[in-house]
């Protein structure tokens, strides 16, 4: 497979009563596998509704998306659930652990919904905590990790199904300019280290310096692209 992901002249319309909102004008992108990809632009560029399009949690008014060649643009919702729980890892801003639940058990649970045995997923879920830096603060609850401890252990949790593809939105901002760069070198060598292709959204032009590659958006169209080596 020579892109794990891409997306064929997609658009995206929203209306709000007689007004028609442009999110996505065409865009067209192919990503290879385990390449790390940023996508910036200001606010209303159409950054995250392109993500959402491409995790399958919204569709595009017109063109395809091909997810390991997959167009998932005609699969039903049954389907849809079965390529988010086992293809698409998500980051999100703000960390959405459950916050009665420990470290350990955060990173669980996507392989609890999985069916996965408990002797295999407490391994794998140790294994992935340890790469994120995390093994001595396993039976942590959120409240008692930093903001950076919180997002490591959703990155851990985001590669618990061992997914191929891992979407990022502005995963680094709520933390500062320090925590936030050691979050994504940990992010960028556990990607590395899983085989996964990453697709990260972000504003921050520090953040994109641990991609491959830059896409610029505005107004919902692709600006410019920029090809870079990763930091590791």
């Amino acid at each position: 497979m020579d892109y794990v992901v891409e997306t064929i002249n997609l658009h995206k319309i929203y209306r709000l009563g007689k007004v028609e909102i442009h999110a996505l004008r065409g865009v067209t992108i192919k990503v290879k596998k385990e390449e790390v990809l940023c996508i910036m632009g200001p606010s209303g560029s159409g950054k995250t509704t392109l993500l959402n399009i491409i995790g399958t949690l919204d569709k595009p008014t017109k063109g395809k998306v091909l997810l390991e060649g997959i167009d998932v643009t005609k699969l039903s919702e049954k389907e849809l659930t079965k390529i988010r729980r086992h293809k698409i890892g998500f980051v999100f801003q703000f960390h959405n652990l459950i916050p009665v639940l420990t470290a350990l058990e955060n990173v669980e649970l996507p392989m609890i919904l999985a069916g996965i045995p408990r002797e295999e997923r407490l391994r794998r879920a140790k294994h992935l905590l340890k790469l994120v830096g995390l093994e001595d603060r396993m039976n942590h609850r959120p409240h008692e990790l930093s903001g950076g401890e919180q997002q490591r252990v959703a990155i851990a949790r985001a590669l618990a199904n061992k997914p191929s593809i891992i979407l990022a939105d502005e995963p680094t901002g709520e933390l500062d300019t320090e925590n936030g760069e050691r979050v994504m070198r940990i992010f960028r060598e556990v990607v590395n280290e899983e085989g996964a292709t990453a697709i990260i959204v972000t504003h921050n032009p520090l953040i994109s310096k641990f991609s491959d590659r830059i896409l610029y958006l505005r107004d919902g169209r692709i600006e410019k692209e920029e090809s870079r080596r990763a930091l590791a």
